[in-house]
């Protein structure tokens, strides 16, 4: 019988800063359209997370019955390290993106669109066939692309939309950076993972490109989810603060490059998602002052 404090850990605090993130950068760019509504940004953000502990336990779930967690680096897996039974784990699965569900056709409901309700019936399939059913998306490479789908754009664009009824270009290219770094950190997870997913059969992007060009496009997307804002700037001088988080992102990037042990990345995911968190909110910091 798992723990309170190991089911905390199954759902992978580490994840949610790219999670709640979309949903900052989404309302940050709602007031910068004089659409800002405070009740619809905290149920995109009740949304956003919940579908992001969903697909956590999914994953510790599919992942485990497969047994591709038996031998692992990273913390700790639920399923794979006995701590729960399967079903349990399904079941905490199918409770999250339930209660996803439920919060986000409030949303729709109170948005009026209604368009909403197929993008987000999208987004919980694509939460349990990232690693679950017979064709899992994450075991061909193609994780990245639905992450970066459905943790930018679509979580971003999304929130704008339920609050102010349209969307801008500053929040095109916010979901754009956010995704890219929600990517970054799925990266650095399956770089750490690659000898065992080879070993398993899960051909993640990482396992794809190999070690070496895996490294460094984490690099590469860390330095263009900042440069993207940067077209921003002559109509939106203050988008300038974004420049502040380049210092935080040497550490992740030199571990990323340079570190040789497996357990050296694990932080990496922490730093990412700290990355994300102080990137959306510098945005949004930048649209307030923009509008003063």
């Amino acid at each position: 019988m798992a723990t309170v404090g190991q089911w905390i850990e199954g759902a992978r605090l580490r994840t949610l800063p790219m999670a709640v993130a979309p949903v900052i950068i989404g309302t940050a760019a709602a007031y910068d359209l004089g659409g800002l509504h405070w009740g619809r940004a905290l149920l995109a953000a009740l949304v956003s997370l919940l579908l992001q502990v969903g697909v956590n336990y999914a994953n510790d779930y599919s992942d485990g019955i497969r047994g591709t967690d038996e031998v692992r680096v990273g913390p700790l897996r639920l399923v794979g390290s006995g701590a729960a039974a399967p079903r349990q784990v399904k079941m905490a699965a199918f409770g999250a993106l339930g209660l996803a569900m439920v919060a986000g056709l409030v949303l729709v409901i109170l948005s009026q669109a209604w368009w909403l309700l197929l993008v987000g019936a999208g987004a919980v399939i694509a939460a349990w066939g990232y690693t679950g059913g017979k064709n899992p998306y994450g075991y061909m490479g193609l994780g990245d692309v639905f992450v970066f789908f459905f943790f930018g754009p679509v979580a971003t664009l999304g929130t704008t939309f339920t609050q102010a009824g349209a969307v801008s270009t500053a929040a095109v290219l916010g979901s754009v950076a956010t995704g890219l770094i929600a990517v970054a950190l799925l990266m650095a997870n399956n770089v750490r993972d690659i000898p065992t997913d080879r070993e398993v059969g899960k051909r993640t992007l990482a396992v794809r490109l190999g070690d070496r060009p895996a490294r460094l496009s984490y690099v590469v997307m860390l330095g263009v989810s900042v440069a993207i804002m940067m077209v921003l700037v002559p109509a939106k001088p203050w988008l300038l603060l974004v420049l502040l988080l380049v210092p935080f992102m040497l550490m992740p990037s030199w571990l990323m490059l340079k570190g040789k042990k497996r357990k050296s990345l694990i932080p990496v995911l922490k730093q990412t998602g700290l990355l994300n968190l102080g990137f959306s909110v510098l945005f949004a910091v930048a649209m307030v002052l923009t509008g003063l």
